[in-house]
């Protein structure tokens, strides 16, 4: 018989958001949700709509893998590549150490903006909003030392540092007025101050005097050497950051994350616990052009999931894959923890998977050659967005959620 600690060790895998969203998947086919059902022969139309938006980017389907570095060049500007050329002084290890630093705050403060909320990018005189203006805020607060307790040392992120931001510092850094209101602010001061609090907790994983999140790959490396499972990967990021997220589910006295109840799946944890793990999958696919850097190979890609957010769950609600049941799904903004977002959220994590079969069979491509991390941004999560512009001018998504900050 599992017990406590058996069941979190389970919900803390990427497995355990297969199996889960699938009994979701097996209530839809039989009708048995409340709120979407699954057109399931939209399936070859959606995925022919995201190979014709992968050919607009990668016109020879030369995808790089989904993560928070392709964010930092949009607009076509090359700012990685002054980064790390400022990053040169440093061995392989303290540039690998950095880069992780940078990542990991970068995807933690990478909820979803708002629609009216922009970012001005003085070096290069472009202005981004949502996910690219986020990413290239988080990108300069960090070239500038925002994030570094010394200021001789500024390509860094200290836990003393951390735990120091004012509320008025991260609205400076980026450029929240009345006028450019950013969604969730103070909830990503919040997990900031708690990422602080959990380094300083960690010294096994990140190190002291001071603790800081690149650290992590020094524990990595000792452990596990030069190959790591993606799935490895992700629950290490789970158990190291898993304390950060506010008022989520705990089970046997630990906070499990981004897992949200459905009813569907029974009456009480941990039964009808559905985890997703949003972020925690997007840092771990982030983290693997970092450890490649140190010498470390991430395999086994594919174990991680599809991301559970608003653009690839509204591709398949925009093109039919998904379809609401009632009109308040579409009519009224729905929280996180509604059975409305946990329905619509898992039903994207097996949608994704299949609609990624589709794509490499269109393109007969392996699964080796195009892995769901390439087929999300080549990809599901364009062809998102590009779909919400079409069809809703301000682009934002068919289903309303309201966003603290922490989730999406």
């Amino acid at each position: 018989m599992a017990t406590e600690r058996d069941v979190v060790a389970y919900l803390q895998t990427s497995q355990a958001i297969r199996d889960r969203t699938q009994k979701i998947f097996e209530q839809c086919q039989d009708n048995a949700l409340e709120h979407f059902t699954c057109d399931l022969s939209q399936l070859e139309p959606v995925a022919s709509y995201v190979v014709e938006t992968t050919q607009q980017s990668y016109p020879d389907f030369e995808v790089p893998f989904h993560s928070r570095w392709r964010h930092f060049d949009a607009g076509g500007v090359h700012r990685l590549a002054v980064l790390h050329q400022k990053l040169q002084p440093l061995d392989r290890l303290g540039r690998a150490r950095s880069l992780i630093d940078l990542a990991i705050v970068s995807v933690l403060l990478d909820a979803g903006a708002g629609g009216e909320w922009q970012y001005r990018d003085a070096v290069a005189d472009t202005v981004l909003g949502r996910s690219e203006g986020l990413a290239i805020a988080s990108l300069r607060a960090f070239e500038q030392g925002f994030f570094s307790a010394d200021s001789a040392d500024p390509y860094r992120v200290d836990a003393e540092r951390l735990q120091q931001i004012s509320e008025l510092e991260l609205a400076q850094a980026f450029q929240v007025r009345k006028d450019n209101p950013l969604v969730g602010l103070s909830g990503r001061l919040m997990l900031l101050h708690q990422l602080g609090e959990a380094l300083t907790e960690q010294p096994g994983y990140f190190g002291t005097a001071p603790a800081r999140p690149g650290r992590l790959l020094d524990a990595l490396k000792e452990r596990y050497g030069t190959e790591l499972d993606a799935g490895v990967l992700l629950t290490k990021v789970l158990k190291c950051f898993g304390s950060i997220w506010p008022g989520r589910v705990a089970f046997a006295g630990v906070n499990l994350g981004d897992v949200w109840s459905h009813p569907a799946l029974g009456d009480s944890p941990p039964e009808n616990l559905v985890p997703f793990h949003k972020l925690s999958q997007w840092l771990t696919y982030s983290l693997v052009e970092p450890l490649e850097i140190a010498g470390i190979s991430v395999v086994n890609l594919n174990a991680l999931t599809g991301l559970a957010e608003y653009r690839n769950g509204g591709l398949c609600v925009d093109l039919g894959l998904l379809v609401p049941k009632h009109p308040r799904v579409r009519a009224v903004a729905h929280l996180p923890s509604s059975a409305v977002v946990v329905e619509w959220r898992a039903l994207t994590v097996v949608m994704l998977d299949l609609v990624g079969d589709r794509v490499r069979k269109q393109l007969n491509k392996s699964a080796e050659d195009l892995p769901l991390i390439k087929v999300l941004e080549g990809g599901t999560w364009a062809a998102g967005r590009r779909i919400a512009k079409q069809l809703r001018p301000e682009g934002v998504p068919p289903i309303a959620i309201e966003s603290d900050g922490t989730v999406f």
